[in-house]
């Protein structure tokens, strides 16, 4: 696992490419992608059911919107199904591929599924009324260049509406600073030798030294899609201020109740304001002075 100033988008890309979103929880895809995306959509549905309630929130019907990071395309569904001309883009050959079998299956329309990097998203200025990225933005160490085009390909005003980690969550806070760094701490004082996740989590700590595995910037990584996973980061008001300059928050929510391996099924009336997703809506502050869409071909020329 490597130390966080070390992550590059490429390691990234690998992790996510070779571990797509939500695969173990439903024992992978095995051939039938119709029987997977209705196993994949139950299990994660019934699990986040605030999912749907936050979808059914937005005003989507005749929007232009840009989905970044795409996962299963569960969302992307969604979203096209509530009236979206609807966009999508991943870092990962893996999700585009199953992305573009979903749609097909499922016959909906869209304009266009692009395989790149919200670091340089390969869509031209002022193109989209809504961009949506349901839990990929905190894997993105540079945070600040993908927030700086995601405003450049917003419409004046337009809104960025995210699910990132909480960090003022009983997750983070509980689960992740205390319990598990006590089983790691406990365990690698042994001559035990567990398999599985936490003999993973073990692995990691002999490569990269107790004391710094430990350390909340590193082992934040390894806890939250995990323990290979390169990068994570989690946030509250003052973080998502300070990462997204080109945003003003108009609304923050937090969902899911989610801190394992504590038994949370009793704290539920707590989600609102311990659970580990956070989905904000923020506002563009680019107004109508922006340069027009030929200043998207003369960068991206320049950057070929």
């Amino acid at each position: 696992m490597a130390a966080t100033n070390q992550v590059t988008e490429a390691a990234i890309r690998d992790f996510w490419n070779t571990h797509p979103c939500g695969d173990h929880q439903v024992k992978g895809l095995e051939g039938d992608y119709e029987a997977f995306f209705c196993r994949y959509d139950e299990m994660r549905y019934r699990r986040e059911e605030h999912i749907l309630r936050c979808l059914n929130a937005i005003d989507w019907k005749g929007k232009q919107v840009l989905e970044i990071g795409l996962g299963q395309g569960s969302e992307s569904e969604q979203i096209i199904r509530r009236g979206a001309m609807w966009s999508g883009v991943d870092l990962t050959p893996e999700s585009i591929a199953r992305v573009s079998m979903r749609l097909r299956l499922k016959q909906l329309p869209y304009k266009r599924l692009e395989c790149g990097s919200a670091l340089a998203l390969p869509f031209p200025d002022n193109s989209f009324d809504i961009v949506f990225s349901h839990g990929v933005l905190h894997h993105i160490p540079d945070v600040r260049t993908a927030q700086r085009e995601i405003a450049r390909v917003l419409n004046p005003g337009g809104k960025l509406i995210v699910m990132l980690y909480a960090r003022r969550s009983l997750n983070y806070f509980v689960s992740i600073a205390v319990v598990r760094r006590l089983a790691v701490a406990g365990l690698y004082a042994t001559r035990l030798r567990p398999s599985g996740i936490v003999g993973r989590h073990l692995s990691n700590a002999r490569k990269l030294g107790l004391r710094r595995y430990l350390a909340m910037p590193q082992f934040i990584h390894a806890n939250t899609d995990g323990p290979e996973n390169p990068y994570s980061k989690v946030y509250d008001r003052a973080t998502v201020q300070a990462d997204f300059p080109d945003f003003s928050i108009e609304l923050i929510q937090q969902h899911f109740m989610h801190a394992p391996p504590l038994p949370v099924a009793r704290l539920k009336f707590l989600t609102g304001v311990l659970g580990w997703h956070v989905w904000v809506h923020m506002r563009s502050r680019k107004c109508n002075t922006e340069p027009a869409a030929g200043a998207f071909h003369a960068r991206h020329s320049a950057r070929a």
